[in-house]
């Protein structure tokens, strides 16, 4: 998917550009930030207000970064004031949904087999200290090189590795207890 250039975003239809924005990008931010708060429906919500920051932001975008980086840099700063705000320690929500899905009958046993060990694995990163969480998901779910995870986490590409080999052995130790 290519990234939307400067000159597409000089535009002056502020919700034409927006709504390509959230075309291109709408899923992946949704994404990140569920790896966040682990709530479907918190994420949602999440993922609105952090569009209505970046429609009212648009004109602090400078196009030193790309588009994409900025985006994740408010959703990734929006994601952990949620995570310190008062509502998210003292507001307790329920999903209706179950945090496990049966399979249906007719699937087979290796895909039953393949969902269970995926469950497992996104259950122990959900586990994980956010600061080894968004490298993970970053760099195995988006596959962003180092480098940009750097950008988007505003720590240093060294420190971004070290999370990585920190958060894989974290994993390890955890996927081995279960």
């Amino acid at each position: 998917m290519e990234e939307l250039t400067l000159g597409v975003l000089e535009t002056e239809d502020k919700e034409l550009l927006i709504d390509e924005i959230m075309t291109r990008y709408g899923q992946e931010v949704l994404q990140l930030v569920f790896s966040y708060v682990n709530n479907r429906a918190i994420a949602e919500d999440l993922t609105q207000d952090i569009f209505v920051k970046c429609y009212k932001g648009l004109h602090t975008y400078s196009g030193k970064s790309k588009l994409r980086t900025w985006l994740w840099r408010i959703a990734i700063n929006h994601c952990k004031d949620f995570l310190k705000s008062w509502y998210n320690k003292n507001v307790v929500i329920t999903e209706d949904e179950p945090l496990n899905n049966t399979t249906k009958k007719e699937m087979i046993e290796q895909a039953v087999i393949q969902r269970q060990e995926d469950d497992r694995l996104i259950a122990a990163i959900m586990l994980l200290p956010i600061k080894y969480r968004e490298v993970i998901y970053l760099f195995y779910y988006e596959e962003l090189p180092i480098k940009e995870i750097a950008l988007v986490t505003d720590v240093g590409a060294s420190t971004v590795k070290t999370r990585l080999r920190r958060a894989k052995e974290l994993l390890k130790e955890r996927l081995e207890e279960i």
